[in-house]
């Protein structure tokens, strides 16, 4: 009967060991994953920040590229003038050079 308790002691002692080593195990885990998702976080917030000035920049892009027509309109029709200038120019500049 002692020897019986003794061995139930013994492996009572042996499970409650066992279950330390787990817990810690497990404790171990849980801090592994608060530090996981506390990084997940922060990359989660970055990646909403870049996607914010993502979107501000194509803005920018769109509109530079708007100006850039714009400007690039205006340079031909600036060039059409001076085209049109010089004939101007040459056409009453011939009449008083001919005899």
């Amino acid at each position: 009967h002692e020897h019986l308790l003794k061995m139930m002691e013994e492996r009572m002692m042996d499970v409650e060991q066992k279950l330390r080593l787990v817990k810690r195990l497990l404790q171990d885990k849980v801090n592994q994953l608060k530090e996981q998702l506390s990084k997940n976080t922060k990359a989660d917030a970055m990646v909403k920040d870049l996607y914010v000035e993502n979107a501000q920049l194509l803005k920018a892009l769109e509109v530079t590229e708007q100006r850039q027509k714009t400007a690039e309109r205006k340079n031909y029709l600036l060039e059409e003038k001076i085209a049109n200038l010089n004939r101007i120019v040459k056409n009453l500049a011939s009449p008083s050079f001919s005899p």
